[in-house]
């Protein structure tokens, strides 16, 4: 039970050095320490765990505590390239069991390009027609009349009067 209140007061205090570098070697990758599992397992056998291999090491590790050697070989040799400066964390075979890793998409820099170029066409477009429309307008709804379309000017006073007189 002390441990238990140890773990809650200190939880990065870890006293399993094979667990340690597990989780060192993870952090390193950014993935969860049972991804690192799995890696390591491909890494040494050469294939994927089986459905019954994964439950049994995922009980021995993560219940027991108990690090395959196979696993720690594995964590050795990632934490040794981190520490030599060729370690690529976002390299895909990290991450092939992640469902939400993706890897950047080709021409994605012209694909922004197009895509903001398209945005300033429409809102640049929408701001060239609202300064053309007239400034004011006697209702909202159509047909868009202006005040002085409305309003009889001298001209159109003529005309219903009966034009010019003594022509």
């Amino acid at each position: 039970m002390t441990g238990f209140f140890e773990t809650l007061i200190r939880p990065d205090k870890d006293d399993d050095s094979d667990c340690n570098e597990i989780a060192q070697a993870a952090n390193l990758l950014q993935i969860g320490e049972f991804q690192l599992l799995q890696l390591a397992y491909f890494s040494w056998h050469g294939q994927e765990m089986s459905e019954e291999e994964s439950n049994v090491t995922f009980q021995t590790y993560m219940i027991g505590a108990l690090v395959p050697p196979w696993a720690r070989h594995y964590a050795r040799q990632i934490i040794a390239r981190a520490e030599r400066g060729d370690l690529e964390d976002s390299d895909p075979k990290f991450h092939r069991y992640d469902s939400e890793y993706f890897t950047a998409v080709p021409l994605g820099a012209r694909r922004l390009a197009v895509a903001v170029t398209c945005l300033v066409v429409v809102v640049g477009g929408g701001l060239l027609v609202g300064h053309l429309a007239p400034a004011v307008s006697t209702s909202i709804l159509p047909p868009y009349f202006d005040e002085e379309e409305l309003t009889p000017g001298r001209d159109q006073d003529l005309e219903l009067n009966g034009g010019i007189r003594g022509s």
